[in-house]
């Protein structure tokens, strides 16, 4: 009897399915709350406390991004919803650890002072085809997460290793907000 080998079916996860379980694995890992802004590995508190304001403001102003995005294009809120809890818990773990509801409504964003330091939002017009606006939530996520590699250069030690768990969330978004719009 001729040995004939299995059909090709996939098995296991697929490849997005696993790199946003690892992406959100690595980022809530690294979103803990530090013990204390001042930190003996270098930078003054005061630097500190501007840095961790200023990486929950641009995380708010990003969540509402998302949130627009979401109302502007409600077929993209399966796909958007999972990206847009994650920023919200970015912005509770810089937010001297408040716990973040990630279960709010898309609409129901976090408050964003006026002033938000980047420019996630600096777009107030959502593109009206989905593939624009998915590509302007890609540019938002590299923009903010290529400033937060940056600036953890300028920050003490659990502040930095925060800043660059998130900057990896971001660079992880942006893959998944690009794969399949090519």
């Amino acid at each position: 009897m001729p040995f004939t080998p299995p059909s090709r079916t996939r098995s296991g996860p697929r490849r997005r399915t696993l790199l946003a379980s690892a992406a959100g694995a690595f980022a809530l890992a690294g979103c803990s709350a530090p013990e204390s802004s001042t930190d003996s590995t270098g930078g003054s508190p005061s630097a500190a406390d501007r840095a961790r304001a200023r990486a929950a403001r641009d995380s708010q102003a990003l969540a509402e991004q998302y949130a627009t995005v979401i109302t502007a294009h409600p077929s993209l809120a399966e796909r958007l919803r999972p990206l847009r809890a994650e920023v919200v818990r970015h912005a509770a773990a810089f937010d001297t650890g408040k716990p973040a509801s990630a279960s709010a409504s898309p609409t129901a964003s976090p408050s964003v002072s006026p002033s938000a330091s980047v420019s996630p939002s600096a777009s107030p017009s959502v593109p009206t085809d989905e593939k624009g606006a998915l590509a302007d939530l890609a540019a938002a996520e590299r923009t903010l997460a290529d400033q937060r590699a940056k600036a953890l250069l300028d920050v003490p030690g659990e502040l930095a290793r925060l800043l660059a768990s998130v900057a990896a969330a971001g660079a992880a978004h942006v893959y998944l907000l690009t794969e399949g719009t090519k």
